[in-house]
């Protein structure tokens, strides 16, 4: 049996890094800090900031009865750009794929850490966790970036008029949503890249004569002797145990 689990420890690395990557998708999907909208007018709402996410709007009030008031957005709005709607679909895809991810990893460091009779497809599930989480990676990046260019343009959105939202905000920035984002895109891609770069070199096992416990044995049989009467082979004394008279 060959040990591997010497030359899969930055795969082990990759595996941990992957699923807290894998988390912090699934904490930026569900954040509202997409989008940080500075408004002037602050008759409704009193903090004079709003977040804007791919699944609701969010502010703080004292002018409505909630204490946060939120509003949901949906892939079917017809108001909302064509990124949020993108992005809802993506990072959905990414949380799926990120699993799947962890999954194929994790059977990937028990092919190489414990001892498995059968390790002809250990290549073959190494690569397909590290593409898995290079998909999840791609699946992030682009809406968070897309989102992020849109901040950085000002662009606006046109809310209906029980969101209590302007068009156009003051100013608005990133969010930190976006930012936790694309950190774990990061290390999703790293996880991917350790995944993919790993080499596993199949080694032929020694000699079979070095494992005690595993044949084929040889036998080595006695040859005969002619100088021995009829071939009495088998009645000859050990020389060890002859002594000198």
């Amino acid at each position: 049996m060959i040990y591997l689990a010497h030359t899969a420890h930055w795969q082990f690395l990759g595996l941990v890094l992957g699923f807290l990557a894998w988390i912090l998708t699934m904490t930026t999907a569900g954040l509202n800090e997409w989008r940080l909208w500075r408004v002037a007018d602050t008759s409704v709402i009193t903090s004079g900031v709003a977040w804007v996410g791919i699944w609701r709007a969010c502010f703080y009030s004292h002018a409505l009865p909630k204490f946060e008031n939120c509003w949901s957005i949906s892939i079917t709005d017809s108001f909302i750009p064509i990124e949020i709607p993108v992005a809802q679909v993506l990072i959905v895809l990414a949380m799926i794929s990120g699993l799947a991810g962890n999954i194929s990893a994790a059977v990937a460091m028990r092919m190489a850490y414990f001892s498995l009779e059968d390790r002809r497809n250990i290549k073959l599930v190494f690569v397909l966790a590290g593409s898995l989480y290079l998909l999840t990676a791609m699946f992030s990046l682009v809406p968070l970036v897309w989102n992020m260019s849109s901040v950085l343009k000002n662009s606006t959105i046109d809310f209906p008029p029980e969101f209590y939202l302007p068009a156009a905000p003051v100013s608005q920035q990133v969010g930190s949503a976006i930012g936790v984002g694309i950190f774990a895109s990061i290390l999703m891609l790293i996880s991917s890249l350790f995944f993919l770069c790993y080499r596993y070199t199949s080694q032929t096992q020694r000699s079979d004569t070095s494992d005690p416990l595993h044949g084929p044995w040889k036998v080595k049989t006695l040859t005969h002797n002619p100088e021995l009467p009829n071939g009495d082979n088998h009645n000859r004394d050990n020389p060890v145990f002859l002594t000198d008279e």
